[in-house]
């Protein structure tokens, strides 16, 4: 594909699809069975913690009114035979292998994708293919091949993709987006973003599947998509070219000692990471009661040799506009939070951000406007209550409750999981092969888009 051509059909890709995402909000009912509008029909595939309790049992406490959940699947059969109980609803569930019966028989409207993270696109895929449209946990994808496969179901299929950004629906990222839209700072000429996971949030990855990059693409693509998408939706702009550093630096092989997990470690009482999973009873019942199905323990050892998901990483974007960004994430540090900045002709945007737990305790962010000649402003912003700072629950608002406004562009389709999660991928890339990646050479853009 010549230059000429390949520059339309990236304009034809993100025009159409930026229209498609906030249509993919107008679902419906009845996706093509004649139903009346009614509540919508969710399909659930990976009955994991996330699943369960955030598209399920705290779904169904606050959104029952607009979502019925008609089935579940996981490869799993013991974990996904708890998941009708726990979110409090009576559907039937079916394994792995069975995913195209569920969909065939439970008639939903949409599908919920919240298994490991390599396994997102098959099923994104193979739910638009069934004629319904998909719902996906970030990241979309962990694999540029992936990626492609997506793009041309949804234009091949005319079904549409939503992915699940909840970052962007916090207090502080929505007064970003405002003050970067107001046109204050003016044109951006730079951008900055950090991250902090303290030691007992960023540990957790690495006890889990998250650890290896075949499972879970790296926390660049798991972790760091959530911060991609962010910059992107806050700069309106499009990646175009990626170098990364990293390595594991703390965790893995960092340590002298190591077991298979923490149950059956003879280093506890030496190891600040050891965790009794047995103490909680939800992690029990969900993971270790299957493990003799799948194998999976979800108290792997932090300390595991063949961990290779990097702990220390280093990210340089150049956007489409020429804005560039420089990204850092650390998971092994004292605090939690994130510094943010954004460099403009105008001044300069700074934000701090603070979490203790960030998934369940409420937060603060500080923020400092300094424009040239005219000073600094300085004031606070509070998360709210709920699931990461009450981002979840008006994520949910926004896809289920019909007529919920979306002034920020919030809306989260195809085209947003499929750069955020190029941005990891080339980082990942980078890092393993020692050289840039652009993004043109990493997928090639639909001409036709649904």
């Amino acid at each position: 594909m010549n230059a000429t051509a390949q520059t339309t059909t990236r304009r034809a890709f993100l025009g159409s699809s930026g229209k498609a995402a906030l249509a993919a909000l107008a679902w419906g009912t009845g996706h093509g069975q004649g139903r009346a509008a009614t509540r919508m029909r969710l399909a659930m595939v990976g009955t994991g913690s996330r699943g369960t309790e955030t598209w399920g049992r705290s779904l169904m406490r606050t959104h029952a009114d607009y979502v019925e959940l008609v089935g579940f699947c996981d490869i799993n059969p013991k974990r996904a035979a708890r998941a009708p109980a726990y979110c409090g609803v009576t559907a039937p569930v079916y394994e792995a292998r069975d995913f195209d019966r569920m969909v065939k028989e439970t008639n939903p409207d949409a599908v919920i994708v919240t298994t490991t993270d390599c396994f997102h696109a098959q099923y994104v895929v193979r739910a638009l293919e069934l004629g319904v449209n998909a719902i996906c946990e970030k990241p979309l994808a962990t694999e540029a091949e992936q990626c492609q496969a997506i793009l041309e179901a949804e234009a091949r299929t005319g079904r549409k993709v939503i992915t699940t950004f909840n970052a962007r629906h916090g207090n502080s990222s929505e007064e970003i987006k405002r003050i970067l839209m107001s046109g204050e700072l003016g044109r951006i000429l730079s951008a900055e973003f950090h991250e902090y996971l303290d030691i007992d949030h960023g540990a957790s990855y690495f006890r889990r599947w998250h650890g290896k990059k075949r499972f879970s693409g790296s926390l660049l693509c798991h972790k760091a998509s959530h911060h991609f998408d962010q910059m992107n939706w806050w700069l309106d702009a499009e990646p175009a070219e990626i170098h990364a550093y990293g390595r594991v630096a703390f965790y893995g092989a960092n340590n002298p000692f190591r077991s298979t997990h923490c149950r059956a470690c003879p280093f506890t009482k030496q190891c600040d990471f050891y965790w009794d999973i047995t103490k909680d009873r939800r992690m029990t019942e969900l993971y270790v009661a299957g493990e003799e199905i799948d194998g999976y323990r979800r108290d792997g050892c932090v300390w595991d040799n063949a961990i290779d998901t990097y702990d220390t990483m280093t990210v340089e974007v150049r956007y489409a506009n020429d804005v560039l960004l420089n990204y850092s994430l650390n998971a092994y540090l004292p605090y939690e939070g994130q510094t943010i900045a954004f460099n403009g002709q105008k001044g300069r945007l700074d934000v701090r951000v603070y979490q203790a737990q960030p998934w369940k305790v409420e937060g603060e962010a500080e923020f400092r406007l300094t424009l040239n000649f005219k000073g600094t402003k300085t004031w606070v912003v509070q998360s709210e209550r709920g699931e990461h700072g009450g981002a979840d629950a008006r994520l949910k608002d926004l896809l289920f409750k019909p007529g919920t406004p979306d002034p920020l562009g919030k809306a989260a389709g195809s085209r947003a999981g499929v750069l955020s999660s190029l941005i990891g991928i080339a980082a990942r890339k980078s890092i393993e092969n020692g050289r840039r990646y652009r993004i043109d050479e990493l997928i090639r853009f639909p001409l036709v888009w649904a």
